[in-house]
Formats: C-alpha cells, structure tokens, sequence
C-alpha cells in the first residue's frame, strides 16, 4: 500500500506502466463533475469507477482483495479512513469472484492486525494484490466523492 498527494503521484509512474495513465486521468479530468460509474481510460486495462458515498461502519464493512487489477482510490472531497494489511497467507471468507476481480474478509478476525488511515481530498492510496484492504469507512457521515482506478497489472 502506497498513500501520498496527486501532486506527487509522478514518483509512482515506475511501479507499472500504466499507472502514468491512471494519474494523467486524475490529474486531466473534471473529477469533480464526473458522471457516477465508469469511465474507460484503456478499454480493461485501466478504468475509473466514480462513487459519491457516506463512509461505513469498520465493524460492519469486509475486507477486500484483487488479484487481476491493483486499485488507485483517490479521494476527490471529503474524508473517510482505510484500513490494510498484508495478505501474506491469509485465506479470503469468501471464493474469488473471476468477473468482479475480488474476494471478501470479514472484518472482525482483522481488525484488531490492519492500520487505518486517514484518506482526504486530494489523496490517494494505492492497493496491490498482495494489500487486502477496507476502503471507505468512518468515523463521520460526510459524504465522499471517490474515483477508484483500476490498473490491470
């Protein structure tokens, strides 16, 4: 898991080669005024999902994990927190799910071993396939505009 500003989103470009495109988007498009949903960037390769969202409760919401895609959650306004942990050999509560590239924890068996942190306005986080992760989430009920991209790796 990687955290850091959109203005320091170049540092990151080496992990993968599409990761430049993914911040190119962020950096390029009205965020602001997307339309909810998808948005192609390259076909499957990299896309962006808008979300507008009230955080969850931690103790309600699973835990997740991909294996085909790594996630860029950038916080367009508000704040919500996250929480990460490594998957190292960690078995999913649920099987994985080909078409929607994820698998389910339940969070209480996790909580107490994942770090949360803060994500705001202007922020982003990147999850690898090795993070499972808790995106979205409180405390607080201000609402969120996020845009994930995913980056198929």
């Amino acid at each position: 898991m990687i955290t850091d500003t959109l203005a320091m989103s170049h540092l990151y470009h080496g992990i993968h080669p599409n990761l430049a495109q993914a911040f190119a988007f962020l950096q390029q498009a009205d965020v602001a005024n997307l339309a909810k949903g998808r948005h192609d960037i390259d076909g499957d390769k990299v896309f962006a999902i808008v979300n507008d969202y009230q955080p969850g409760d931690r103790h309600q919401s699973p835990f997740e994990v991909h294996q085909r895609y790594m996630d860029v959650q950038f916080v367009v306004s508000g704040q919500e927190m996250c929480g990460c942990l490594p998957l190292a050999d960690r078995r999913s509560d649920t099987d994985y799910h080909q078409g929607r590239d994820f698998a389910e924890f339940s969070s209480a068996p996790l909580l107490a071993q994942a770090n949360f942190f803060s994500l705001k306005a202007g922020e982003f986080a990147i999850f690898l396939p090795t993070d499972i992760h808790m995106p979205g989430v409180g405390p607080g009920s201000e609402w969120v505009r996020k845009v994930v991209v995913k980056v198929a790796i």
